[in-house]
């Protein structure tokens, strides 16, 4: 099962070079089911690797200047204060059962997949649709300032929960309320992931958390690896005709996750 997950690894990688954004969300499931990672646990690893990954991809959208630095802090600072606040207060809060519905109990892992299911449904449905067309005026983060800072913690709030990267949720965002253009959009979201997510997993640290270095640093490094040939194929495979199959892909490990988890509620 192991092999498998290096395999999907490397996969979350890929998709992350080729697309700009998805693979994350394939995370928290290789880390749980392929790993036998606690979900609680897994979407503190998934901080970590997601955070590392997008680092790496930022990069080159950095050199080419695909970033808005601007939109990048107006957007980031609440996602990433929000993100910290969670890890580092409600996730360690949390009680092993969440709620009873009569003679059945909900856990708290079980109501995180169920959750995760969800956004990954999400995910799923933002990458099988044609992205908004939308003319750049510059003027959308000035105009929408609030609103951005709004959503940005309600973005942070949410990958805090589930150590998702959030790209499919931020990058609608940045389209259409702070009107970049797609590739600028994608370069920022990953710089914006990148730092939330490694400063996400400072909360966790700071909470005491016990890590397994060896397997969090060795599935980073396959997953780099990954959108390091990703970024290099991207050159000549259209990221359009791939965003829609893996979208497809993804829609269908969340209706797995969710039959699965459903079974195992008792």
């Amino acid at each position: 099962m192991e092999l498998i997950g290096y395999f999907f690894a490397v996969l979350m990688g890929l998709s992350l070079g080729l697309i700009g954004g998805g693979g994350s969300i394939l995370t928290v499931p290789i880390l749980v089911y392929l790993f036998n990672v606690d979900t609680v646990l897994a979407t503190a690893y998934s901080l970590f690797i997601v955070g590392s990954v997008s680092m790496i991809g930022s990069l080159s959208h950095a050199r080419m200047g695909n970033i808005d630095w601007r939109t990048a802090l107006v957007f980031g600072t609440p996602s990433l204060v929000m993100v910290f606040l969670i890890r580092r207060f409600v996730i360690p809060a949390l009680p092993d059962q969440l709620f009873h519905i009569g003679t059945t109990s909900i856990s708290t892992s079980q109501g995180l997949m169920l959750f995760f299911a969800l956004l990954m449904l999400a995910s799923a449905r933002s990458m099988i649709r044609k992205p908004p067309t939308i003319s750049p005026t510059g003027e959308g983060t000035k105009s929408n300032t609030t609103l951005i800072l709004l959503l940005g913690a309600l973005e942070g709030s949410i990958s805090g929960m589930v150590g998702a990267g959030g790209g499919f949720l931020i990058i609608p965002i940045l389209v259409l309320l702070a009107k970049l253009p797609m590739k600028q959009a994608v370069g920022t979201s990953l710089a914006i992931i990148a730092v939330k997510s490694l400063i996400g997993f400072t909360g966790d640290l700071s909470s005491g958390v016990l890590i397994d270095w060896s397997l969090l640093f060795t599935i980073a490094v396959i997953a780099i690896v990954g959108i390091l040939i990703g970024s290099r194929l991207s050159t000549h495979i259209s990221n359009q005709r791939l965003k829609p199959v893996f979208g497809w892909f993804v829609l269908v490990m969340g209706l797995y996750i969710i039959g699965h988890e459903l079974a195992q509620i008792t």
